[in-house]
C-alpha cells in the first residue's frame, strides 16, 4: 500500500521537501497543502524580486555563524546539505547562479520566477499534489491507527498521513496545534527589520548610502557593519538589518526604542576621525569645511551631519573642542530609534519549535514520531544575505532523506 506524506506550507522549504520527497522515492505520495491562493509568495519577492537562493560561503563552520539562533544545531545539517549543495541541485536542473560581490547568490536571469518555475516544475514532474486555499485547521496524531496523523483542511475535508512535515514559517494556528502534541514554542518575535529615526540630520536624506558604516547597540558591545541606507523613515541595509536579527529579542525587549552609534565610515572611531581631522586642517587649511567632505561621504550627508556653526569655517580655524565635536558626530553619531519597520523582501522571525525537541539528523520530533520540521517554523533563523534560505533548503532536504527512506 503506498504511504502518504502531507507537507504544510507551500513556500521554499515546502517545495524543497516535496519535490525531494517525490525524486528520491516515488513509493510515496506527497500533497502540498498551501492555505494561500499563491505558492511560494515570499520566494517571488525575496531579494527585490532577484531571490537570493543561498549565500556563497562553502565552509559549514564559518556558515553557521551567521545564525544568530540555529547555528549549534545546524552545524551536522550543513556538513550533510549546505551552499555548493543548492548550487548544484538549481544548476543539475538547468537553473544557474551567479555570486555578487557581497557574496549572496541570485539566478543568472536575476528573477525569482526562476527558482519558482525550477521548484513548481519539479513538484509537478514528481506527481506531488499541489493544493492552493487549503489550510490546515485540525491535526490529531493516532499512533496506533493505520494512518499516523490526521489533518483536518478548511473544516470540510479530512487527510490521512503516514509522515507529516510542517514548513509553515511563522504561523500562529499551526504553533498552537504543535503545542497541543506537547512541542514547546520560544515565543516569536520580529527579526531582520528597519528602524524608525525622526532625526532631522538624516531626514530630508532618503536614497542617500554609505558602503561601509559601523552601527552599535548604545548599552550594548553589539558592532555591526556594513552598508547603510537612509531611508524615507529612518535607516536600512545590512548594517541595520544585521543588528535587527542578531539583537532581535533584546529589541524587543526594549519594545524598539534604544539608541544607536554610527560611525560614517568603516569602524573609524571618534579618535580615529580626530586625527583625520588634523590631517584635513594640514592640507586643506584654506577650504571651508562644507566644501570639502571626508572619506569621500556624500556631500549632502556631510553639509547635515556636520553642526551649522562648524560648516562655514576654514579647516585651519576649528577650535580644539569642535574638532572634538567633529570626531564624534562622525565616529559615534548618536541616533534615537523608536519603532522598525518590515523589510518586506527579507522579512523573518526569530522564535518557533523548541530545537531542543528536534532530531536534526532527520529534522523529526524528538516527541511524536513521523512528525518533520523544515525551514522558519523551528527557532531558526539568520542575518540577510540568503542564509535564511540555505537553512530551509538544508533541513527540507534532510526531512525529505528521511522520509524517503521510510
Amino acid at each position: 500500500m503506498r504511504k502518504t506524506v502531507v507537507i504544510v506550507g507551500g513556500g521554499a522549504s515546502g517545495f524543497f521537501a516535496a519535490a525531494n520527497i517525490a525524486n528520491l522515492n516515488a513509493d510515496w505520495k506527497v500533497v502540498l497543502l498551501e492555505k494561500g491562493g499563491q505558492f511560494l509568495g515570499k520566494v517571488k519577492i525575496s531579494g527585490g524580486g532577484r531571490c537570493n537562493v543561498t549565500h556563497a560561503c562553502f565552509d559549514p563552520k564559518r556558515l553557521v555563524q551567521f545564525y544568530p539562533r540555529g547555528s549549534r544545531e545546524l552545524l551536522g545539517p550543513f556538513h550533510r546539505f549546505q551552499a555548493s549543495d543548492t548550487v548544484e541541485w538549481f544548476e543539475s536542473r538547468g537553473v544557474q547562479l551567479k555570486t555578487e560581490a557581497d557574496g549572496r547568490m541570485f539566478p543568472t536571469t536575476d528573477s525569482s520566477q526562476t527558482i519558482i518555475d525550477c521548484l513548481v516544475n519539479e513538484a509537478v514532474k514528481g506527481g506531488v499534489e499541489l493544493r492552493l486555499h487549503s489550510g490546515m485547521v485540525q491535526l490529531e496524531h493516532a499512533p496506533s491507527s493505520l494512518h499516523a496523523f490526521r489533518i483536518g483542511v478548511n473544516d470540510n475535508e479530512s487527510l490521512e498521513a503516514d509522515a507529516l512535515v510542517i514548513a509553515t514559517g511563522s504561523s500562529n494556528l499551526v504553533w498552537k496545534k504543535l503545542e497541543e502534541l506537547g512541542h514547546q514554542l520560544v515565543e516569536p518575535v520580529p527579526s531582520l527589520f528597519t528602524f524608525n529615526i525622526a532625526d532631522p540630520r538624516i531626514n530630508q536624506l532618503p536614497g542617500i548610502s554609505v558602503p561601509n558604516a559601523t552601527v552599535q547597540l548604545e548599552g550594548s558591545a553589539l558592532l555591526t557593519d556594513g552598508p547603510l541606507l537612509i531611508t524615507h523613515w529612518g535607516l536600512s541595509g545590512p548594517a541595520i538589518l544585521k543588528m535587527s536579527a542578531i539583537a532581535a529579542r533584546e529589541l524587543a525587549q526594549r519594545a524598539y526604542h534604544f539608541n544607536i552609534k554610527v560611525s560614517w565610515k568603516g569602524d573609524k572611531t571618534p579618535l580615529q576621525w580626530v586625527e583625520s581631522i588634523h590631517e584635513m586642517r594640514k592640507i586643506h587649511s584654506s577650504r571651508q569645511v562644507k566644501t570639502t567632505p571626508m572619506e569621500a561621504l556624500p556631500s549632502r550627508l556631510w553639509n547635515s551631519l556636520i553642526p551649522l556653526h562648524v560648516l562655514d569655517k576654514r579647516w585651519a580655524d576649528l577650535s580644539k573642542a569642535e574638532i572634538l565635536e567633529l570626531g564624534e558626530v562622525l565616529g559615534a553619531c548618536v541616533l534615537e530609534v523608536n519603532g522598525k519597520s518590515t523589510f518586506k523582501e527579507e522579512f523573518v522571525t526569530a522564535g518557533g519549535i523548541e530545537l531542543k525537541e528536534v532530531n536534526f539528523k532527520t529534522m523529526e520530533s524528538k516527541l511524536v514520531p513521523g512528525l518533520f520540521f523544515a525551514g522558519e517554523v523551528l527557532n531558526i533563523d539568520a542575518v540577510t544575505g540568503g542564509f535564511n534560505f540555505q537553512a530551509a533548503w538544508t533541513t527540507a532536504y534532510i526531512a525529505a532523506e528521511a522520509i524517503a527512506a521510510r
